[in-house]
């Protein structure tokens, strides 16, 4: 077969060879923070290669309050955020070699746990402050985003059990949405959208979900 057709072929083939694929194919990345003392104390997100995910949280609905209903929430991210943290993690070699600063004299944030696991490899990364710094933006996007997730816990109890409890906490989100201290609101545009279009829902609660809902461009 002359050289040419040789290449030929191998140049077509090539994408498709199992050698070939991506090892992020069924990869998933969790992120879990462990701080008693602080609300919640424990949380633990989890993220797949195609943007879905789930998060578990033993935070309080309120300081009187047992912890809320412990089942996993399910999400999904927006694609640029999903495809960020999933790059960020190639960037830190995948949790392998030092994450850990090591140092004695930093102030204990909670113990942070990274995982990343696909079908080739599991490798993870525990810490309480690291100065890798795709290791630094993977944690403030994570944090960002346990942030939004705890106020989509939050808004899904009290729709269902406390309607008029609802507002404080979305005028609270408005207020961290500005600052841009929240993370991607995609990943709550269910919660937000079956209370705007809740007609038992007052009518100011309404509005503040239609307006982060729009101010998040969903």
């Amino acid at each position: 077969m002359p050289l040419r057709r040789k290449l030929w072929i191998l140049l077509v083939f090539w994408p498709i060879c199992p050698a070939a694929q991506t090892s992020r194919t069924g990869a998933t990345i969790s992120f879990t923070v462990d701080f008693p003392g602080a609300n919640p104390g424990h949380y633990e997100i989890v993220v797949h290669d195609n943007g879905r995910g789930s998060y578990s949280s033993n935070g309080q609905v309120n300081q009187d309050s047992e912890p809320s209903d412990p089942a996993p929430l399910q999400f999904t991210l927006s694609p640029n955020v999903w495809q960020q943290i999933f790059d960020l993690t190639q960037r830190a070699h995948y949790f392998t070699g030092k994450i850990d600063s090591g140092r004695k004299n930093i102030a204990n944030t909670g113990t942070k746990t990274l995982v990343y696991k696909d079908a080739h490899q599991t490798s993870q990364a525990v810490y309480n402050y690291s100065p890798v710094a795709p290791v630094q933006q993977l944690t403030s996007i994570l944090q960002g985003l346990s942030a939004t997730l705890e106020f989509g816990r939050r808004l899904d109890y009290f729709h269902r059990y406390e309607k008029l409890a609802l507002d404080q906490d979305l005028k609270r989100m408005e207020e961290l949405q500005r600052d841009n201290s929240l993370g991607d609101m995609q990943a709550i545009a269910p919660i937000l959208n079956a209370i705007a279009n809740d007609s038992s829902v007052i009518n100011v609660t309404r509005a503040r979900a239609l307006r982060m809902l729009a101010a998040a461009g969903k």
